[in-house]
């Protein structure tokens, strides 16, 4: 409650605004679903147990790929902010810029015709696309760090990891944070392409939706992917909030 209190009045209303938007939402949702006069496509896409499973699905993507980016993405920072290795910063940046900017659906189709179909192909693209974030923030986070903080750290005589432990990337975390955050709602968003490549998702709904013109379900999974991404936004401000250093609140 404390650091609840410290925060902007932006951040205030998003953390406690964000999740009473969604579940309004929802539940608009869901009086809709149970009031709608369905066809039999309708009827048989949108049960409570295939959105579910959708759901699970969509979230099990982005689970399994935000593990793999935090860590991959957060050591290869660090290591691009030490001096011996800080020569391969223009290098690896410039491979993640390139990930990034390639349209995350050819990426998705393009390992697909290589790996072939299925999660693992989507969680190794969309992986890739959610790189630099992470990435790019960790590197700006430690190298926003105070010199004068480090130099005096040393001057106690911590070791370089235990500066790095506990100093560096607790001052840096919220930096951090903020990318981690960013790629995860990206996540959410480039996840619905997984459907094209027969991983799951609640990009299934969209795309049935437009391929057989049925624009409830085309709206239903559009809406469901809206108030996820939105769910993931508030989970990780909460979590930026929650790693924050007491002394940065």
């Amino acid at each position: 409650m404390r650091r609840l209190s410290t925060l902007s009045r932006e951040d205030k209303l998003l953390i406690q605004g964000l999740p009473a938007f969604v579940v309004l939402v929802l539940a608009a949702w869901v009086i809709w679903r149970l009031t709608a006069d369905l066809g039999d496509v309708e009827a048989r896409l949108l049960t409570w147990s295939n959105i579910l499973e959708l759901t699970w699905q969509h979230l099990q993507i982005v689970l399994i790929c935000t593990v793999l980016v935090l860590a991959l993405a957060v050591p290869c920072g660090v290591l691009l902010t030490r001096s011996r290795a800080a020569f391969l910063s223009p290098l690896v940046t410039g491979i993640a810029n390139a990930g990034q900017a390639a349209p995350v659906i050819g990426v998705i189709v393009l390992l697909a015709l290589v790996l072939g179909f299925g999660l693992w192909t989507a969680v190794l693209a969309l992986t890739l696309y959610a790189f630099l974030p992470v990435l790019a923030n960790t590197v700006a986070g430690l190298r926003g760090v105070d010199r004068g903080t480090v130099e005096a750290a040393r001057g106690m005589g911590m070791s370089p990891t235990q500066v790095l432990m506990r100093v560096e990337l607790p001052v840096a975390m919220p930096v951090i944070m903020a990318g981690a955050r960013t790629a995860l709602v990206l996540l959410v968003g480039a996840a619905a392409f997984a459907t094209f490549i027969d991983a799951g998702g609640l990009g299934l709904l969209v795309q049935t939706g437009i391929i057989m013109f049925r624009y409830s379900i085309l709206v239903s999974g559009a809406i469901l992917v809206a108030l996820l991404a939105l769910l993931v936004e508030w989970a990780g401000r909460v979590m930026e909030l929650l790693l924050r250093p007491r002394g940065l609140v």
